[in-house]
């Protein structure tokens, strides 16, 4: 038995024989982890809304939309 095995099961002793060894469980680490990266989302997706809002966008307006140009038709000349 290695020094951190031991070491590990003094500081386990109410799980000592009733420890399923076989029974692997994300334990108090896994929950950290996963909390960290939760809030990190969070602040993500509030620094996210607060920039889209001071977004000013103005889309153009479609260029028929924006009504005729007066383009002039140039009759063909049949003089030749």
């Amino acid at each position: 038995m290695s020094a951190t095995q031991s070491a590990l099961t003094q500081l386990l002793p109410l799980a000592g024989d009733t420890f399923d060894k076989n029974k692997v469980t994300p334990g108090i680490l896994g929950f950290i982890v996963f909390a960290a990266l939760a809030l990190g989302v969070w602040f993500l997706m509030k620094s996210m809304n607060r920039h889209m809002g001071r977004v000013d966008f103005q889309e153009a307006p479609e260029p028929a939309a924006a009504g005729p140009k007066a383009t002039p038709t140039a009759k063909p000349d049949s003089t030749g």
